[in-house]
């Protein structure tokens, strides 16, 4: 029986899992592996739930894939998630749990455009060791909670597998 997929519940456990993520470097391969990881598990834990996954350096996309049932929405969630990234630095998940605990409305406090941001799970810096954040992980289609989960699987899953490689 497959593992529950879970999303952290608070700031401390998000801070863990980021602190966990750190990769030695991301390239074009590392970025395919990774949302391979991901789409094994959006196949085995969501089936017949269509996801999109994007794995990008600031400047460009290195991975994307759109299930069959995805659509203009999924690209639109996408940029608005990881435009929270990049501007706060930590996921898409955290920024949200970090206002609901405060109980404060992400757009109103922030001013953000909600036509290019959203406080909602599924966006993940890419952060490499000795230069901080060179991209985003973003998964769309599911649940804010579910994506970010599925997120953080799939790197985790990726993560071991190379470790194990490594040898």
């Amino acid at each position: 029986m497959p593992t529950t997929l879970q999303a952290p519940n608070t700031i401390a456990d998000c801070e863990a899992e980021a602190a966990e993520l750190v990769l030695d470097r991301l390239t074009a391969p590392d970025a395919m592996g990774i949302g391979q990881a991901i789409l094994a598990l959006a196949l085995q834990h969501f089936p017949g739930r269509a996801v999109a996954i994007q794995v990008e350096l600031d400047a460009h996309p290195l991975f994307v894939y759109f299930m069959d049932g995805t659509n203009a929405g999924n690209a639109d969630w996408i940029n608005k998630k990881k435009n929270v990234v990049r501007r706060f630095g930590k996921s898409s998940w955290q920024v949200r749990l970090e206002f609901l605990g405060r109980k404060a409305d992400f757009q109103a406090e922030t001013g953000l455009d909600p036509v290019n941001y959203r406080a909602e799970g599924g966006a993940v810096p890419l952060n490499v060791r000795g230069q901080g954040r060179v991209g985003c992980l973003i998964v769309s289609g599911l649940d804010g909670w579910e994506d970010h989960a599925l997120a953080v699987a799939g790197m985790r899953q990726w993560l071991k597998g190379r470790s194990g490689a490594a040898g």
